[in-house]
């Protein structure tokens, strides 16, 4: 009876919790400052905008690439809340070029982060479980740099945060001192598990906020019953721009609109 009624659950249409615009950005690796492909990819950036709130969240996949959807290839990827503002600029600044000062080589420049998507998501709770389903609106047709980071036209990812008290696989995960400090509301949720679903969507208001994507499937409307309602986008209305504020002096737009390695 138990396993007939979680078939049941999960047959039904999604509850959507939260939806907004969703940016994906990549920096070249210091001593490239070019990225010619993945292995030159130093970083593979998030960037959540959620409808009629004034927040902004940057993640970071630890793999830098998006697990596949749809079946083959890696289906698990480790993730992390970086940084939550209230202003575009809070995040945007985040992606632009800067220099650092190490011990053993000195001053050293960062490149800028990459455009490389623009799309719209939806997170949603599905049975026991929350998924992160987006729809890309740009580029009109995915190119070398989406195909090389995972970036679909369209899926969805079953999305699960960690409990920052709990222990970590080697070398996975932050270190305890950057890791989330949820108010006691969200801590309750966890209540022993390891992993539990992103339900409320304020797990991801705090920076430190560990998540796990696992790849489920490219056709969000066949699996979670709503749709994304993509729209037609162009250099001219690109959000990227008007919303998140992204500086095209600052940032090489190639990837964005013609996916191409820059």
């Amino acid at each position: 009876m138990a396993t007939r009624t979680r078939e049941t659950s999960e047959s039904a249409p999604a509850q959507v919790l939260e939806r907004g615009d969703l940016y994906f950005f990549y920096r070249p690796k210091i001593e490239d400052q070019v990225a010619r492909g993945p292995d030159d990819v130093s970083r593979l950036y998030l960037v959540m905008h959620p409808r009629r709130r004034r927040t902004f969240r940057l993640m970071i996949v630890g793999e830098k690439y998006l697990p596949a959807v749809g079946g083959g290839g890696d289906r698990r990827a480790w993730a992390f809340v970086e940084k939550v503002g209230l202003r575009p600029e809070e995040v945007e600044d985040e992606l632009d070029p800067h220099d650092d000062l190490t011990q053993t080589r000195g001053e050293r420049h960062v490149p800028a982060a990459r455009p490389a998507g623009e799309g719209v998501y939806a997170l949603s709770k599905h049975g026991d479980h929350t998924h992160l389903a987006y729809a890309l609106e740009l580029p009109q047709r995915p190119g070398d740099v989406q195909r090389a980071l995972g970036i679909v036209d369209e899926g969805s990812y079953v999305i699960s945060v960690k409990d920052p008290d709990a222990a970590s696989p080697p070398r996975v995960g932050l270190d305890p001192s950057r890791r989330a400090r949820f108010p006691a509301s969200l801590r309750a949720r966890f209540d022993g598990h390891r992993f539990v679903p992103v339900d409320p969507p304020d797990f991801l208001d705090h920076e430190g906020a560990e998540l796990l994507l696992i790849g489920a499937t490219k056709d969000v409307r066949a699996e979670l019953g709503f749709d994304l309602h993509p729209a037609h986008e162009s250099a001219a209305s690109a959000e990227i721009f008007r919303q998140l504020k992204v500086e095209k002096a600052q940032h090489v737009i190639a990837p964005l609109f013609q996916g191409r390695w820059a």
